[in-house]
């Protein structure tokens, strides 16, 4: 574990109190870990599944609860976790047709959108809404909506920006991303799609905000195709454009690929390495600040010969889901100089770290409480930095929503009962990067413009602490 947020510990030890089943001495409850707490755990069973997949979340922007999304070989299961150490499994939306162990969510203006490779299952559109008032839990759900253009694929991605979403992995358009105008979560719209590059496994799209000034503005898909890495302007989506494709040394299975916050550089993770090579875990780094001319950059490997699957970045962090390893952070910081290391785990699959696809199928290291989802073959696993255990006082960590989160230049506090007092953000090393005092308010406004990318930690009344991602 990163010896830098030690510090941190300490100043906060009067904000926090340590859950149920902290990480002492390498274990919690049975599980390896690093710097990482066991929160929670729902089996497979208990969500009558014989297999799990994919996850997302959703936080309600009425009241700040979060909810986790899992996917399962028979449907798609929803979680309240709002009591973290007590999580409700509130009902699940089966499968639009039959059983398959590929199944993949995501989330825009408040619908889950759920795909997977069962034969014709179309994506499937839930309104998350509906979760705030499930009277008697667990639940058999019906979905609001149905996009039949497509019918089964392997994953979905969406832009947030532009509400489009790219169904990939299909039938249609040899593999490639099939582009659905959500826009109108409940009328999806078909929009065309791209062949030329083939089959894609998984992409991350965004309005381009990076380096390279050529492509400001620009809707550009970055994708895993299996056998290279293609990045495709598709702005116009009747006229997408090929900006650069590349394969990269000993390629295995090119599975997935996330974009550092600045936008300079790619990890990928590919799935097939492990087994053909023999290494162990290889993230493939590289350069983008030339979204032309992308170059190798470099090539981190981890202590374990566990295969990596899915991985995001929040600030200087890479939460990988590295499947018989579980949950590993890894610190990027000095990507740049070539250097990543180690920043703690949560080992969701303590059998063994061999080379498989048994264990972490993905993570969701996006809430503002700090906890994060595991799915996979090990059902629901909820973990959390052990230096973010809230109180055991769950109901007061709920009095206070802190919305949009991510934020980008200013961010909402709002208070459901007490006024609003004293807020002080503090970054990861325990510095105070921000006090303010309030009297008879119960909801601010608060500049953040000054602060830089990352995680910051937000302490409200000096009573409850909530984890702030800074874009």
């Amino acid at each position: 574990m990163n010896k830098k947020i030690l510090p941190l510990v300490a100043f906060f030890a009067t904000f926090f109190a340590f859950a149920q089943t902290p990480c002492v001495n390498g274990i919690a409850a049975g599980y390896p870990c690093d710097g990482y707490a066991l929160q929670s755990h729902i089996s497979l069973g208990q969500m009558s599944a014989s297999g799990g997949n994919d996850s997302w979340g959703w936080t309600d922007p009425q009241d700040g609860k979060e909810y986790a999304l899992i996917g399962l070989d028979n449907g798609t299961a929803f979680i309240d976790i709002s009591d973290p150490v007590n999580p409700i499994y509130l009902g699940k939306l089966p499968t639009h047709t039959s059983a398959s162990i590929w199944r993949d969510i995501k989330v825009y203006s408040n619908h889950a959108f759920i795909v997977s490779e069962a034969g014709g299952h179309g994506m499937q559109v839930f309104d998350l809404t509906r979760l705030r008032n499930v009277a008697n839990p667990p639940e058999t759900f019906d979905e609001d909506a149905h996009y039949g253009e497509i019918g089964g694929v392997h994953n979905i991605v969406i832009n947030e920006e532009t509400g489009f979403a790219y169904s990939v992995g299909g039938d249609d358009f040899n593999g490639g991303p099939h582009f659905i105008d959500i826009s109108d979560p409940l009328n999806p719209v078909a929009a065309g799609g791209f062949a030329d590059e083939g089959y894609t496994h998984d992409a991350q799209v965004i309005v381009y905000d990076g380096p390279d000034a050529d492509y400001t503005g620009r809707e550009i898909y970055f994708g895993s195709n299996a056998d290279h890495v293609a990045i495709i302007d598709v702005t116009d989506k009747n006229n997408p454009v090929v900006i650069s494709s590349f394969l990269y040394p000993s390629t295995g299975y090119t599975h997935q690929n996330w974009l550092t916050e600045d936008r300079n550089y790619m990890l990928l993770g590919d799935e097939g390495d492990e087994f053909d090579f023999g290494f162990n875990t290889r993230t493939v780094v590289f350069d983008l600040t030339d979204l032309d001319n992308p170059i190798l950059h470099y090539e981190y490997y981890s202590e374990t010969s566990s295969v990596d699957h899915n991985g995001y970045i929040v600030g200087d962090k890479y939460y990988l889901a590295n499947y018989s390893s579980g949950l590993r952070i890894v610190d990027i910081s000095d990507i740049e100089n070539g250097n990543m290391s180690p920043d703690g785990y949560f080992d969701s699959y303590p059998s063994n770290n061999n080379a498989s696809y048994n264990g972490a199928w993905n993570v969701y290291p996006y809430f503002a409480s700090g906890n994060i989802p595991i799915s996979g073959g090990n059902g629901f696993t909820l973990a959390i930095d052990q230096t973010l255990l809230a109180n055991n006082d769950v109901t007061d960590n709920l009095k206070f929503s802190l919305y949009p989160n991510p934020a980008n230049g200013k961010f909402s506090i709002t208070s459901t009962t007490k006024p609003l007092t004293n807020v002080e953000i503090y970054n990861l090393l325990g510095q105070k990067v921000l006090d303010l005092n309030f009297s008879n308010t119960n909801s601010e406004e608060i500049n953040i413009s000054s602060l830089k990318s990352g995680i910051y930690l937000v302490n409200i009344n000096k009573t409850t602490t909530k984890k702030l991602i800074v874009k």
